[in-house]
């Protein structure tokens, strides 16, 4: 009687488990605030044109925020936190400083959202759901974007050195860093393809520009003209040279021709494991739109804090 008595409690604590995990799953989903916030999602796509509106290179500068955010502790809004007696910020780690931005932008976004529904909305779902809306509005993947999410109530600026990506890693690194986060090698270049849009600060492709062999030279020329090998280090270049406003999938193209502007751009076309999957981008652009969508969507699955979890903060720089 004792063993039955200890395999049915052995069962009973499997199925609770089972239970936890399949509603921590559930709760993200695409119709998570229609009756708390109805107006959430209009609310944060508008502010979101508008800032987009004003500087086109923001859809980038967004999509870059959710992605840094996902890589540490889970999509949380840990990035958003600023220095306080108990946290040292993620925008303190070498990968973010001076160069992650839209905090402002965020900020706008949670203040127009709290008008209409206070603490119902996360600073997470807002990053989540600003990347969605930034990438449709400089004409990129559209996809079905899931909410639920709560807010941390720590930051994690070594995990951040850790995890997120670094411009002069090689292949296997990257790799590696997305395998961590259960993201695929498929998975990552198709994410790398969000560098269609955006600048890069000139600190971050000196290296490639003036050591790497695998560079076309006259796309290593332009660049030098505005990345001196001593100075400069906040000049910015665009991470695609053609298009640089518009999302589309002429990074790729760019990578087949090695005019990639960071190296770690550029090992994803350089006789190795991925060239294969960047080929295909370059030629077919709903290829590339459809697995950048689905990677979003897995990449926002990292790790949330759903239920009674965490908090919704008032305003995403502090917690409660």
């Amino acid at each position: 009687m004792g063993s039955s008595f200890h395999a049915s409690c052995v069962v009973s604590i499997m199925l609770l488990l089972m239970v936890s995990a399949m509603q921590s799953n559930a709760q993200l989903t695409a119709n998570f605030y229609d009756k708390s916030c109805p107006a959430a999602i209009s609310t944060i796509r508008k502010t979101v044109r508008t800032a987009i509106a004003k500087e086109r290179r923001m859809a980038a500068s967004l999509i870059r925020l959710h992605f840094h955010d996902c890589f540490v502790q889970g999509c949380d809004a840990s990035i958003l936190l600023d220095d306080a007696p108990s946290i040292t910020s993620e925008k303190n780690a070498f990968q973010n400083a001076g160069s992650v931005r839209g905090f402002e932008v965020v900020d706008n976004i949670k203040t127009a959202v709290e008008t209409v529904c206070p603490g119902v909305v996360s600073c997470a779902d807002i990053l989540a759901a600003a990347s969605l809306y930034s990438s449709e509005y400089v004409n990129g993947p559209t996809w079905t974007v899931k909410l639920g999410r709560r807010d941390s109530t720590t930051a994690n600026k070594d995990l951040a050195e850790a995890d997120l990506p670094v411009s002069f890693k090689d292949l296997n690194a990257q790799i590696s860093l997305f395998a961590k986060q259960g993201l695929s090698v498929k998975d990552m270049v198709a994410l790398s393809g969000a560098h269609t849009i955006g600048q890069a600060q000139c600190a971050t492709f000196r290296g490639r520009i003036y050591k790497d062999t695998n560079i076309d030279a006259g796309f290593a020329s332009t660049r030098k003209r505005a990345c001196p090998v001593s100075d400069g280090n906040t000049k910015l270049a665009p991470l695609d040279l053609v298009t640089p406003n518009s999302f589309d999938n002429n990074y790729y193209k760019n990578l087949i021709q090695k005019k990639g502007l960071l190296h770690s751009d550029q090992v994803l076309f350089n006789g190795g494991s991925t060239d294969n999957i960047v080929t295909s981008y370059s030629k077919d652009k709903a290829i590339f739109y459809s697995d950048f969508a689905a990677a979003m969507v897995k990449m926002g699955d990292i790790s949330p804090l759903t239920g009674s979890s965490g908090q919704i903060r008032k305003i995403c720089s502090a917690v409660n």
